[in-house]
């Protein structure tokens, strides 16, 4: 054998090395910081992302996720959509809040509150950031698919619908969002227990989806990704990022304007 083949094995060995490594000490890190953890104390702070909106006078559209509290940090993101209007001073939060459904009431909540804040202790990561005039026409696509979203009031946390389930179906209704929810965003697939085949989150492709528990995506913003048992792997070559369970995906950041 050519020491050129030996080398290019020995990388491609040290290149899934590191990937296994990651995906331990992520989940060991996540596991490790779910111990002890009580949501009353958690962090629910603005993360000082979000434009302030007594200064923003423009239209400000923002789509966030966070790691889950708890050991479902480890596995999964918890994600939410804040809109602010024009010569608004506050923001509307649209998200999925599963003891809401455990106690009988709407799952899906629209209310006024920070659009940045911390998920019990996770820092969040911004997905979509769109201000001014296209974004106060997107809010009302926003509000629009939100009325029309068919589980608003159930959950179930897995493989859905749960609260990536609904981010998710924003993202196909209003496609100028160009949504790219991480393969962390565990339940994003779900279809619905009778709907196989849809276009891709973003909106620039498409997905087949077996009740979120099996599936194929093939977009221009996703990439390729393999849902396994709800697990995302996948690659992104326009952004060239790995894209992996536990981990979310790996490599350059992405321009999250639109």
């Amino acid at each position: 054998m050519s020491d050129k083949k030996r080398s290019g094995r020995s990388a491609k060995r040290l290149t899934w090395l590191a990937v296994g490594l990651g995906l331990l000490s992520v989940a060991g890190f996540a596991t490790a910081n779910a111990i002890g953890a009580d949501w009353r104390n958690a962090r629910r702070d603005s993360a000082g992302i979000a434009p302030d909106p007594k200064v923003k006078t423009e239209a400000v559209v923002q789509i966030y996720a966070a790691r889950a509290f708890s050991w479902r940090g480890t596995f999964a993101v918890h994600p939410w959509i804040s809109v602010k209007r024009a010569g608004a001073d506050s923001y509307s939060i649209y998200q999925i809040l599963g003891w809401r459904a455990r106690r009988g009431l709407p799952a899906l909540t629209v209310q006024e509150g920070v659009p940045d804040r911390h998920w019990f202790g996770s820092r969040p990561d911004l997905l979509v950031d769109i201000q001014g005039g296209k974004a106060e026409l997107i809010i009302d696509k926003i509000e629009a698919a939100a009325k029309r979203y068919p589980f608003a009031n159930e959950y179930t946390l897995f493989p859905g619908p749960n609260s990536n389930t609904f981010v998710a179906w924003i993202g196909r209704q209003v496609p100028e969002l160009r949504l790219d929810l991480p393969p962390t965003a565990i339940g994003k697939d779900y279809l619905g227990p009778d709907r196989f085949f849809d276009d891709a989150i973003s909106g620039t492709g498409y997905q087949l989806s077996l009740a979120g528990l099996l599936g194929l995506t093939i977009a221009k913003e996703e990439g390729l990704e393999i849902n396994l048992a709800g697990l995302g792997f996948g690659i992104d070559p326009g952004d060239l990022n790995l894209r992996l369970p536990f981990i979310g995906t790996l490599g350059p950041k992405t321009d999250t304007r639109r």
